[in-house]
């Protein structure tokens, strides 16, 4: 089987489904989606975080079984993201004094990379370091390399979160039979998706609003600034439904017809009853105020994050499932009184992405994962190792397997002397119908009468 050599395969840990996602690089760059393939996954992912490696393990080798299905290849590596609730960045700077006034070589700063990357943080690792500004005197530089100065002091934005949650994909990736081509960092991933460069150097948010998490990811002078995934999501504004003696997947329903974050009142708006399962209802207005305080929360949170950490010249870009409710950006502008802030919800496919004839459209809501399989690299896939068939030898009957004939000098040399008397030939064994019919004999005899 002849396969493509540059289809790749990224797969997205969400709170409520596992995706998998494969594309083809096409030779200006952009990607082509081939085939998507979702599983859910109740009770396998909490809080961005794998909970059951048992359940997370089936779940990826079941959406990568779809994939090899659909495309008719066999997958043996996959990128995978990472934005469970401990993603975090972490300011850190490292300093040095000279004595005197020397020239900046790319070792000292080399060194200072180095003796950054060894900071240990409690239980947690370092995923990705992204590099600041460099501090000369009262000057801050994006390159020191070349100037003069008696001390350097470096700025580091660390990218870390708990050991486990690597540990965990990685366990999970491998008992499901694949290799893991890289971990990615999914907040970045989709900020390089969605993002334009001149949003990221005037200023801009990415809030990612998910089932269980929402991401905040803020750039400025075109290099990440803050990095923090948050425990609140969609599933809180369910779970508040919820609470008034209505089914999860009922009070689901009722959140994306009915729910608004910010409700803006009429004069001739009317407040119409809802009706339920088991002949019972709800208010409309009811409702609508459930989901508009949690939103309120959720909002007041981001903007807490994202509140002095850059001029946000571009303003805020908000995606994921938990962002497509009506009046969102109003009720963010209400409740955060941000004034005259660019807001808007990001819609439509990432740049350099496009869709085979075989992709259902609705994947336009899956922005994580698309930008995973942007940064993929390296093909995902391989030919599919041939089964070997292995077939028993069955012997019917007296059949013998055939041996081989050997000449007649070669006889003789086999064949021991024995001596004349154990050359006695065997009798031939009676067959079942002889017998038979000698019994038959002898039962006649029996019967018959005496003759005169």
């Amino acid at each position: 089987m002849v396969v493509e050599k540059d289809i790749i395969v990224a797969v997205e840990l969400g709170s409520t489904a596992i995706r998998a996602i494969a594309g083809k690089r096409e030779p200006d760059g952009s990607m082509q989606v081939l085939a998507v393939a979702q599983e859910e996954s109740a009770n396998a992912i909490r809080k961005g975080v794998v909970d059951n490696i048992d359940r997370t393990t089936q779940a990826i080798r079941r959406v990568v079984d779809q994939i090899n299905e659909k495309l008719g290849v066999f997958v043996n590596s996959v990128y995978v993201g990472l934005g469970g609730q401990s993603l975090h960045a972490v300011s850190n700077k490292v300093s040095r004094q000279f004595g005197e006034k020397i020239q900046i070589a790319h070792s000292m700063v080399d060194e200072m990379k180095d003796t950054n990357l060894g900071v240990m943080y409690p239980d947690a690792e370092i995923l990705d370091v992204v590099p600041q500004e460099f501090r000369i005197g009262n000057r801050l530089v994006a390159d020191p390399v070349g100037m003069q100065s008696e001390q350097l002091e470096a700025h580091f934005l660390n990218v870390i979160s708990r050991k486990s949650m690597s540990e965990n994909i990685e366990k999970c990736v491998q008992g499901a039979g694949l290799e893991m081509a890289e971990l990615l960092i999914s907040p970045i991933c989709l900020s390089d998706a969605l993002l334009s460069a001149s949003e990221k150097r005037s200023g801009c948010a990415l809030v990612d609003m998910g089932a269980d998490t929402t991401s905040i990811a803020v750039y400025d002078g075109g290099m990440l600034r803050h990095l923090i995934v948050i425990p609140l999501g969609g599933s809180n504004v369910t779970a508040d439904i919820m609470s008034k003696s209505i089914e999860q997947e009922e009070a689901e329903t009722l959140k994306l017809k009915y729910g608004t974050a910010y409700r803006v009142e009429t004069e001739d708006q009317s407040d119409e009853d809802i009706a339920l399962s088991h002949s019972r209802s709800i208010k409309e207005s009811v409702l609508q105020e459930i989901v508009e305080a949690r939103y309120e929360e959720i909002i007041d949170n981001i903007w807490e994050q994202i509140r002095g950490k850059s001029q946000l010249l571009s303003g805020v870009v908000f995606t994921g499932g938990c962002a497509r409710v009506r009046n969102l950006t109003e009720a963010f502008t209400q409740f955060t009184h941000c004034g005259p802030l660019s807001l808007r919800v990001a819609k439509g496919l990432p740049v350099g992405i496009s869709l085979s004839s075989g992709v259902r459209p609705d994947v336009e809501q899956l922005d994580t994962l698309m930008a995973l399989l942007l940064q993929g690299k390296c093909s995902c896939v391989t030919e599919k190792p041939e089964e070997k068939v292995v077939q028993d030898e069955i012997n019917f009957g007296d059949e013998t397997p055939e041996q081989p004939v050997a000449t007649e000098n070669e006889a003789e040399q086999n064949t021991p002397e024995t001596p004349e008397t154990e050359k006695t030939p065997k009798k031939p064994r009676e067959g079942l119908g002889k017998k038979v019919m000698k019994w038959w004999e002898k039962i006649n005899d029996a019967f018959s009468e005496p003759e005169d």
